[in-house]
């Protein structure tokens, strides 16, 4: 049997008496139970975007990430479009609303925050994981006190039938949906026509041939973790419903001071790498935002959060080890995005010495989504140092004021 308790941690982040106390009991029991062995890695990450605007997205991501468009779900509501690298890293599904006036409730997320509210349609919906048993663990899930919608509501939200989605998180307003598929099985989604769209096939042949004149088409590697924020007073329970929900433990929590934050990182327990179920990251400040004024605190990553709502910050992409044309493979591959207009929030921070570089892109203006790109050197093993996270946090910040001054 798994022990998810059996993993060393990582960091210096100081934790109440009551995550301490419910950590290892949440993770004992799932083991117990058996939700550990049945819940899996991450099947397919779900986005959405604004109508008429993900063509567009899968051609900056075509041309950013290793993923290649496969085909588009056409179902009533929605196009789908499934983006796939191979079966052994997670699929991206891109969900465009045909209907601008559509509402539902994840428009209604966006609603409730002053710059989410610009792009109504765009946000992160959350990951589906794999299921060897897909209702015993919804059963299970569900008394356990966690909600999913029922097929009805699944129809009418225009989802996949053959997935099982919990409602939206009251703490980081994901979902968590379970599928099942078999060892040497496809992933397949029960959702409208399969079709071939000539212009998303188009749009993806141009980011890919980009990626080929630019030499960067194998130094991008699949995605490494996926980083949400939420308000201070939700870091904790947000660790523990994430790990109740899913097979993952708590790797560790890192304090950075400077920006009044901490980073929290879970990984799925089965030592799996990142590539095929990338680490799921928590973010948040250490103080709520009410009392930053009275020590002068900054206030990056709640402010954030206040203006889009809990969400998905960024996706993190490896980036293979290794220097092109005497520059370390980063920093040739962000020099040949940026030369094609897509901005960068900062330099890359970091260097071989300490271990790893990272750097993050502009917010997409397609779905909001910063991308990263994050190289280790040699047998580093490390998620991230503690200066980097400081300066990518400062440069988010940053951006996202100004984002959020104009929304006034």
């Amino acid at each position: 049997m798994l022990d998810s308790n059996s993993h060393p941690r990582f960091g210096d982040k100081q934790n109440s008496a009551f995550f301490e106390e419910f950590l290892p009991r949440v993770l004992a029991e799932r083991d117990r139970c058996g939700l550990t062995e049945m819940i899996g890695g991450i099947e397919a990450i779900m986005i959405s975007v604004e109508p008429g605007k993900s063509i567009e997205y899968i051609a900056e991501l075509s041309l950013m990430t290793p993923y290649h468009y496969l085909v588009t779900l056409d179902s009533l509501k929605h196009l789908t479009h499934v983006l796939r690298i191979d079966m052994d890293s997670p699929d991206l599904l891109l969900r465009e609303v045909k209907n601008p006036e559509y509402s539902d409730i994840f428009r209604s997320l966006n609603d409730l925050s002053p710059v989410g509210a610009q792009r109504p349609h765009s946000r992160y919906l959350g990951e589906i994981l794999r299921a060897t048993n897909r209702h015993e663990v919804v059963a299970q899930q569900q008394a356990r006190e966690f909600r999913f919608f029922p097929v009805g509501q699944l129809a009418d939200l225009d989802l996949p039938l053959n997935v099982s989605m919990s409602q939206p998180s009251p703490y980081t307003h994901n979902m968590v949906g379970y599928m099942e598929r078999p060892d040497d099985g496809i992933r397949v989604y029960q959702h409208g026509d399969c079709v071939i769209l000539p212009e998303a096939q188009a749009a993806y042949e141009r980011g890919k041939d980009m990626q080929e004149n630019l030499g960067i088409k194998d130094l991008i590697l699949p995605i490494d973790h996926l980083a949400t924020r939420v308000y201070s007073q939700n870091r904790e329970v947000a660790l523990l419903e994430y790990l109740a929900l899913s097979s993952y433990y708590y790797w560790g929590s890192y304090d950075i001071k400077d920006q009044n934050s901490s980073t929290n990182v879970t990984k799925n327990v089965r030592g799996e790498p990142e590539s095929r179920t990338p680490a799921k990251v928590f973010t948040a400040n250490n103080l709520p935002y009410c009392v930053n004024h009275l020590d002068h605190q900054p206030s990056p990553t709640e402010t954030f959060v206040r203006n889009y709502g809990p969400r998905l910050h960024h996706m993190a992409l490896a980036v293979q080890d290794g220097q092109t044309r005497d520059k370390e493979n980063i920093d040739f591959v962000v020099d040949a995005i940026s030369s094609q207009g897509m901005g960068f929030l900062l330099d890359t921070v970091g260097s071989r010495e300490e271990g790893l570089k990272q750097i993050f892109s502009s917010a997409s203006t397609f779905s909001s989504l910063i991308v990263e790109y994050v190289q280790r050197f040699g047998d580093f093993q490390g998620f991230f140092a503690k200066d980097n996270v400081a300066h990518l946090t400062y440069a988010a910040g940053l951006e996202e004021g100004v984002q959020a001054r104009m929304a006034q």
